[in-house]
């Protein structure tokens, strides 16, 4: 019986590589499936064996555990070095498309409630 171990939607690149070498370096027989283009279908890593997939999902659990924690501190030193940030630091970065922006979403959010409010 063939086992999913990961869904590919909304999986970057280096990401999925990083998994392929993975499961290369430890001899896990895989296959691939794409996603689709328009999102139907969801591509994954799946494997045949079910003991290859208990070998596969703990690999998976450690590499996933390890690139959060590396993730994690790629963002907080990006954030103490002012490269990153939230709302204020986009506004800093691109005024005119922060505000454009923002200007959308109220006149989207005011189209909306307005049938409520003249009733």
């Amino acid at each position: 019986m063939t086992n999913h171990l990961m869904n590919l939607r909304h999986v970057p690149d280096d990401e999925a590589d990083e998994i392929r070498e993975l499961f290369e370096a430890h001899d896990i027989p895989y296959y691939e499936t794409p996603p689709s283009r328009w999102g139907i279908s969801m591509g994954g890593f799946w494997v045949h064996d079910n003991d290859e997939a208990r070998r596969a999902r703990k690999l998976l659990e450690d590499y996933q555990r390890e690139r959060l924690q590396h993730q994690r501190e790629a963002y907080r030193r990006d954030l103490a070095e002012g490269r990153t940030g939230g709302f204020w630091y986009r506004l800093r970065q691109k005024p005119v498309t922060t505000v454009a922006a923002c200007l959308a979403i109220l006149i989207i959010l005011a189209l909306t409630v307005a049938p409520f409010v003249t009733l």
